[in-house]
């Protein structure tokens, strides 16, 4: 694919985001798939130009802004070619952006995608694209860091550490895992990164002139998280075990802070989890650990049953501080070179989530992005806060912090309804949020609930900042359009409500508990006076298609049709070697009864399973037995698949034909 020639002095007019927003309306599904949507965003050291990805119809782009000024578009690619473009990275003077195009972002050292299926598989490549030239190929790789004078890039692939300078690229060295949390000391002289191997991982140092290796005090489990002191003689970093198999929830301590020499790699521990609350490891979505220039370091922490930002002497250690109490999630942080920490959190509304701010010393945190919608991701570039906006009828956007001001295209889904957040009771008397998206149209509607994957995810009042579930909201938004209600469910397991409800007991493999929440919610629809409550369906993708599939082997008698979307079917798999062989195969049956196979002789509804067979979440095989099992029993199934598609679909055409046919599938057996 060509691409065009670029300018990042953005004085020059070439290209400039001037043409009206894109818009569409809810009852057509490929102009509302087509809309744009913002990710992969970043922001230069020294000065206020971000830059992000931009995914229109498939067609994804690069895009870059000044705060203040226009945006203007770096990439030209019209294609909808299944070619990911991601690892954004801007050099310290904004003068130079790196970017990565071609493999899977989430698997970046593993089988290159080809899911336009094409004769040849395309490769992975990075880009670079300088002041006033078109972008070039530096290289085969991900994950590029500008060096602190901008001068050179370091990149990785499967395993090795690359370093382009001067307009070539040379090999400085190599590793036996995948390398993670490339950075360069301050210095330049050094490159920090994580050395994830099978079941554990290192934090090393790669000295680039004198070509030395030096690991900090290796040890058993995952270290992990690395953070530089200032000065760059020291490495923080968190080391942690996963529980064993059948462990106490207040068992431990899983997991410990440590600061090694950077020298020597010698180690100390500042501080571990005690047990109880938080005696096991979980972290938010970006990075976890940062050491400030005044010599503390910020982490998280489930101390109180809400994930949190803690602050402890890296010199002395004792007890952490909090720094962002109450009953709510921190999703990101980071910290600013001012010494005050940005968090991202549903602090005032469970379903919406905010940017709010605390200095690192400590005090009261402080809202800084009001309005109706969800910001999330937050970063600088040059010292101001930006991030991406969405809300109930706008796509992911870059934003500028204050005043959510847009850096570029803010797309519309006309006619949107703004769903409304609401709570119901589990059988067993958890409380579940819900989002409900009221079927359009007068008399009675059929409806449906939606069940989100991961299953570590939370569905919104508005669009999701990921390509995946900003699809799926739009989809939902379209099915209330023609005619349907729509449950979208926040079931336990899920995040955004605290450890207890995340960690709930007999979850997934050890007994489903989650699925009770689907079926009150099924319920609680059924007895909605605008509800036909004999015409209830649902769907999902990944762990939602699981419960999908179990949705309608227990309770054929409630939904009377599902679309399972890359759904797990069995969850059928070895046991950990610390149980005995008694425990081991009690806790094979409880995988069996957990798994939709376990209940599929109560199975009698229609389903349409849609898959790609080069998935690398969910194994295709999934999807294979069910249909077997399904043809078996004579129960009616549709199928759709994608050949060489990966899990999250990266063409648009595969999301506008798997959705096209779950509308008509939803149409020929609940209206």
């Amino acid at each position: 694919m060509k691409m065009i020639r670029i300018t990042l002095n953005l004085s020059c007019a070439t290209m400039l985001a001037s043409a009206a927003p894109a818009l569409a309306q809810t009852n057509d599904l490929a102009a509302a798939l087509a809309l744009p949507t913002a990710s992969q965003m970043a922001g230069a050291r020294d000065v206020p130009r971000f830059a992000w990805v931009e995914n229109r119809a498939g067609a994804r782009n690069l895009w870059v802004a000044d705060a203040g000024q226009q945006a203007r578009q770096v990439t030209g690619y019209a294609e909808d070619d299944g070619m990911m473009l991601y690892d954004v990275a801007l050099s310290p003077d904004g003068k130079r952006i790196a970017f990565v195009r071609g493999g899977d972002d989430e698997f970046p050292d593993g089988k290159i995608p080809n899911t336009a299926s094409l004769p040849f598989t395309p490769n992975q490549q990075l880009f670079l694209a300088e002041d006033g030239q078109s972008p070039v190929a530096i290289g085969e790789g991900h994950m590029p860091a500008f060096s602190p004078d901008g001068q050179r890039i370091a990149f990785t692939r499967r395993g090795e550490i690359w370093v382009w300078v001067g307009g070539k690229a040379a090999r400085i060295g190599a590793v036996g895992g995948g390398v993670s949390d490339l950075k360069w000391t301050p210095d330049g002289r050094k490159l920090l990164f994580v050395d994830n191997r099978d079941g554990h991982g290192f934090v090393a140092l790669l000295d680039v002139d004198a070509g030395k290796l030096t690991y900090m005090d290796p040890a058993l489990g995952y270290s992990a998280e690395p953070a530089l002191s200032p000065d760059g003689s020291q490495v923080a970093y968190i080391q942690y075990l996963d529980p064993p198999a059948g462990a106490a929830a207040d068992g431990g301590p899983y997991w410990s802070i440590r600061v090694a020499d950077a020298a020597t790699g010698k180690a100390r521990t500042v501080w571990s989890a005690p047990k109880g609350m938080g005696g096991r490891y979980y972290g938010t979505r970006q990075h976890n650990l940062y050491w400030s220039k005044a010599g503390q370091l910020l982490f998280p922490w489930e101390r109180t049953g809400f994930l949190h930002v803690y602050a402890i002497d890296a010199a002395r250690g004792g007890e952490p501080r909090e720094l962002t109490p109450g009953k709510f999630e921190v999703e990101t942080f980071l910290l600013g070179a001012d010494g005050v920490v940005t968090f991202a959190a549903n602090a005032d509304e469970a379903d919406r989530r905010h940017f709010w701010q605390v200095p690192a010393s400590g005090g009261a945190a402080k809202r800084v992005t009001q309005g109706k919608g969800s910001e999330s991701l937050p970063l600088f570039g040059g010292g101001q806060l930006a991030g991406i906006a969405a809300d109930a009828s706008h796509t992911a956007h870059p934003v500028l912090a204050r005043g959510l001001t847009p850096l570029g295209e803010v797309a519309e889904l006309k006619g949107a309804i703004t769903p409304e957040a609401v709570t119901y009771t589990a059988e067993d008397g958890v409380t579940v949020h819900a989002q409900l998206f009221r079927g359009q149209g007068k008399g009675r509607h059929p409806a449906l609930i939606f069940v989100h994957g991961g299953p570590r995810r939370q569905m919104l009042l508005g669009f999701h900042h990921g390509q995946y579930y900003s699809n799926a909201y739009v989809m939902n938004q379209v099915l209330a359009a023609k005619g349907y209600t729509v449950l979208s469910v926040n079931y336990r397991s899920g995040t955004g409500y605290g450890q207890a409800f995340r960690e709930a007991p007999g979850i997934a493999r050890d007994g489903a508990t989650e699925y009770r929440d689907v079926l009150a919610g099924g319920r609680w629809l059924a007895a909605q006076k605008d509800v036909e409550a004999d015409r209830i369906g649902i769907w999902g993708g990944s762990w939602g298609g699981y419960l999908t599939a179990l949705a309608l082997a227990r309770n054929s008698d409630l939904f009377k049709a599902g679309a399972d979307f890359h759904g797990v079917h069995t969850l059928l798999r070895n046991v950990d070697g610390n149980l005995s062989p008694d425990a081991q195969v009690a806790a094979r049956q409880k995988q069996w009864e957990s798994s939709p196979m376990g209940s599929i002789a109560t199975w009698r509804s229609p389903v349409l399973l849609v898959h790609g067979d080069d998935d690398r979440n969910v194994d295709f095989a999934q999807s294979l037995l069910l249909a077997r099992e399904l043809a078996a029993r004579g129960i009616p199934h549709e199928e759709l698949v994608f050949p060489n598609e990966r899990h999250e679909f990266f063409r648009n055409a595969d999301w506008l034909a798997a959705y096209g046919r779950t509308i008509s599938f939803f149409d020929a057996h609940l209206k």
